[in-house]
């Protein structure tokens, strides 16, 4: 007899099934929206390669967190673009540079209805765009950085940043921003570590976003496409300098690294749906070759049926948008 070779295709037979027995659901809340604030706009500024998404002002960015809080959006991840950078990104630590201030104007409009995170990387802020300072010979000092991540983070806590975002792939960054916030009094201000982030070749689109400085990659210290299990290394070594999260950095040509770390990771798993994924779409969809709809949705879900907790996704608020209509 052959019936039940036909099981699975009974449990697809109509919407309302294929809903009953899904075993990934995505929510509102599942995902994280990443927002850029650059200093000096009065109006917002269209990202060419990224249709649909601006640097900010203030005010517009008010308006995209009430939305997303609107929504049912999980977090709001904010980076910040200067109007003045030198080689020590020292506007980072400035109370009332474009980042520390953002992060203000957005917990004074949502409050802690939206988990508002900053990114704590120097590239933004550098004039020659990489993570962290320069030594004499042009490489990255990873201790000299880290002292500065250190107070970049408290300087973020202070303006009101529930979660940080070390995103720059130095050793021991979590440990020292960790301690600099449990020095400072800032407890219960959460890490979201960038643990598994790698070299990719699909950051281009955000290098505009950012107005990115850099000559050359970041290939010395951001890991190598190539390399798998050193992934959970990365991950572990996060872990026990005191990650309350941890992410893997892109998603789409990372779900096999995605999955090793939701296997084993006591902490929530994020993962950054980047910039170039993002392009990718919008190009295809664009140009009639794909269904736009269709195909965000099919990604995020795929990054959460990978073992993703939350995605960061520059889609969220659509995104959410079209889960609350479903």
């Amino acid at each position: 007899m052959s019936f039940p070779n036909h099981r699975p295709r009974r449990l697809r037979a109509t919407p309302a099934m294929r809903r009953l027995t899904a075993e990934t659901r995505l929510a509102p809340a599942d995902l994280i929206l990443p927002a850029f604030i650059r200093e000096g706009l009065t109006e917002p500024s269209p990202i060419s390669s990224m249709p649909g998404v601006v640097q900010h002002t203030t005010e517009s960015l008010k308006r995209a967190a009430a939305e997303a809080v609107e929504l049912g959006v999980g977090g709001i991840m904010l980076f910040g673009v200067p109007a003045v950078r030198d080689a020590q990104g020292t506007a980072s630590l400035d109370p009332e540079g474009v980042l520390n201030k953002a992060i203000r104007d957005v917990k004074a409009e949502v409050g802690d209805d939206l988990v508002i995170m900053g990114d704590v990387c120097l590239d933004e802020f550098t004039d020659h765009g990489h993570c962290g300072v320069l030594d004499a010979d042009g490489y990255v000092d990873n201790d000299a950085t880290l002292e500065i991540y250190g107070r970049m983070a408290v300087a973020q806590a202070d303006a009101g940043a529930h979660m940080l975002g070390p995103s720059g792939m130095m050793d021991g960054q979590i440990a020292v921003i960790r301690q600099a916030l449990e020095e400072s009094g800032h407890k219960n201000t959460a890490i979201l570590a960038y643990a598994a982030k790698y070299a990719s070749a699909f950051y281009g689109p955000f290098r505009e976003a950012v107005d990115s400085q850099l000559k050359g990659d970041r290939r010395t210290y951001q890991m190598d496409a190539a390399n798998r299990r050193e992934a959970v290394l990365e991950v572990e070594l996060d872990l026990e300098e005191g990650a309350d999260m941890v992410m893997v950095k892109p998603a789409m040509s990372y779900l096999d690294i995605l999955a090793d770390v939701a296997a084993m990771s006591p902490v929530p798993v994020s993962a950054y749906q980047i910039s170039g994924e993002y392009a990718m779409i919008e190009a295809a969809a664009a140009n009639g070759w794909i269904d736009r709809r269709g195909a965000i949705t099919e990604s995020v879900l795929g990054i959460k049926r990978a073992g993703a907790d939350t995605v960061l996704t520059y889609w969220a608020s659509e995104l959410a948008g079209w889960l609350k209509e479903s």
